[in-house]
């Protein structure tokens, strides 16, 4: 559960995440209530994969619970929004830490953002097929980077730096805090399919889920106390590379510069990760919808891959880069992009559980919520209070997420086939 959740994110979002707060206690807070969030939510779909198994995760609950229409709004929000905003998002956060090492200038993020996507996109493409002893390597670096900082950060001792100036906070918004905070936490969803794989899950998911939250709430208090303890909350907002910057503060310019290659060869590996998933997404989603007249459909069987809807999905990144661009913070852009999608599903899927138990009520359940209907009431809730959050405070790019997600509606009418497309890992794995 660890490994699937700790990953690219925390190197980005706590700058984020401390404009949003007024304090260091409440910056710290938002990260243990990230933590009770993604217990509640991961216990939910415990019981909801656990009942209704199937490859397609999320669809297959939405179709299940609403019918094919509202799953297939999904698959087009997954292509449309969700992957490709994170993929922009991931290239963004590559971006912020090249630029680190060879500054080209006030748009070097960008810059950068567009030839990451361009590179990955080319490869898969080609059809270079990922490489499973390559994913364990780049995750072992993720964690040897984040152990480095928390290490330096608690017990190093930081050379001379000129004073971090004060920086006010954009918006003193808990609920915009609070999208960056899960977004880190992001995969926890996924680990709730272990369910079908453990002996007794009515017992052993809870210990698994229960110690799991533990180590990751405590994994990421170490990282931002480490953080927040030599660059400060000012030091914080001001960053756009926390890890760099932390790491040349307490260990001069070799150790930021050791830290910000790990990182960016991490970000290139979630890069990678996220385009292969979401091409294939993009081609079964043609394939069930008239699309593109069947081009964006087509398997190129000399590299194995969905080449044409790398294409697309490469050239639709490449837009929401030039949107991010426009942006003080392309980054927040991009999460900000996705954040009423991705809520306003989540929010269906925990009403689902409900709809599902009353469509349902005989069917065999080998994992069951515990405290029903109180835990999945409090994820509707924390849902809702997401969604809100996202619309009210996500600015013009949560708009235009949800004007492409609005596009997608005529669209099906279109749909040819019940075949489910299927789930993908969170980006920021």
């Amino acid at each position: 559960m660890v490994g699937l959740v700790v990953g690219i994110g925390i190197f980005r979002t706590p700058s984020v995440v401390a404009s949003h707060v007024t304090s260091e206690w409440m910056f710290l807070l938002v990260w243990v209530m990230g933590g009770v969030i993604t217990l509640v939510g991961a216990l939910c779909y415990a019981e909801l994969s656990s009942t209704h198994p199937d490859a397609g995760g999320e669809y297959h609950f939405l179709s299940r619970a609403y019918g094919q229409r509202i799953a297939m709004l999904f698959g087009w929000a997954r292509c449309t929004v969700i992957q490709s905003g994170a993929i922009a998002a991931v290239a963004f956060v590559f971006g912020d830490y090249a630029n680190q090492l060879l500054s080209l200038g006030p748009h070097g993020p960008a810059i950068y953002a567009v030839l990451s996507v361009l590179l990955v996109g080319g490869i898969n493409v080609v059809g270079t097929v990922q490489s499973k002893q390559l994913q364990i390597t780049v995750t072992a670096i993720v964690f040897g980077a984040i152990t480095t900082i928390i290490g330096f950060g608690l017990l190093g001792t930081p050379t001379s730096a000129p004073p971090t100036p004060v920086v006010e906070p954009h918006t003193a918004t808990l609920g915009m805090a609070m999208v960056f905070v899960l977004l880190t936490y992001g995969g926890w969803n996924e680990t709730a399919y272990l369910s079908g794989e453990l002996r007794n899950p009515q017992r052993n998911m809870i210990r698994v889920l229960v110690l799991g939250t533990c180590i990751l709430v405590l994994f990421y208090l170490l990282v931002n106390f480490a953080l927040l303890s030599v660059l400060g909350l000012d030091g914080l907002r001001s960053s756009d590379a926390v890890a760099a910057d932390m790491m040349r503060q307490v260990a001069g310019p070799k150790g930021s510069t050791i830290v910000t290659v790990a990182i960016i060869v991490a970000a290139l590996s979630t890069l990678n990760a996220t385009a292969f998933t979401g091409a294939r997404v993009f081609y079964s989603i043609s394939k069930d919808l008239r699309i593109g007249g069947g081009w964006m459909g087509t398997w190129d069987e000399r590299g194995k891959t969905p080449a044409n809807a790398q294409i697309i999905q490469c050239g639709w990144a490449l837009v929401l880069i030039a949107v991010g661009a426009g942006h003080p913070d392309g980054f927040a852009a991009m999460v900000n992009y996705t954040a009423p999608v991705f809520w306003g599903f989540m929010l269906l899927v925990a009403l689902a559980l409900f709809v599902l138990r009353w469509r349902f009520p005989h069917i065999d359940r080998p994992y069951q919520v515990p405290l029903y209907p109180l835990t999945p009431i409090l994820f509707v809730l924390f849902c809702s209070y997401m969604l809100y959050s996202g619309i009210l405070y996500a600015g013009q790019a949560g708009w235009i997420g949800l004007a492409v997600l609005a596009a997608g509606l005529p669209i099906l009418l279109l749909r040819k086939t019940e075949a489910p497309i299927p789930s993908t890992r969170s980006p920021f794995l």
